[in-house]
């Protein structure tokens, strides 16, 4: 996992991000999946950021955002590969909204975006229930 400090180039705000790595940040900018959280611009660029060293003894911060992760998640249903068909009815009125995490490939990611269906990614890779144990 890596952090980087993005800056919306229309509206000048600077905010943190996690990816997977630095190419999975110049796959999601390019497809433009990459979005201010106050005004929507995907007019995004890398902002300068100093390295964060960790403290000697500090704990795992992978561990830690897993555990965040887990914590949202607890009141979240899987949908898995209906996520996009679930986010898109939800966002119609078609059905109760409800808090969901599923797959979508980021070209359905993108068209959800597109539409204005608000979705954000997950940091790390989510089990499906039928996969635990």
């Amino acid at each position: 996992m890596i952090v980087f400090d993005l800056q919306c180039r229309d509206g000048g705000e600077t905010f943190e991000a996690w990816f997977r790595s630095s190419a999975d940040y110049d796959e999601q900018s390019e497809a433009g999946l990459v979005q201010c959280p106050a005004c929507g611009s995907a007019n995004i660029g890398k902002a300068p950021m100093a390295p964060r060293v960790p403290r000697k003894g500090s704990d795992n911060p992978l561990a830690r955002l897993a555990a965040m992760q887990a914590e949202l998640l607890k009141n979240s249903h899987w949908v898995g590969d209906e996520f996009t068909d679930t986010a898109r009815a939800m966002h119609s009125g078609d059905i109760e909204p409800a808090q969901v995490h599923g797959n979508a490939t980021a070209e359905q990611a993108k068209s959800l975006a597109e539409d204005g269906v608000p979705i954000a990614p997950l940091p790390l890779p989510v089990t499906p229930p039928n996969q635990l144990n």
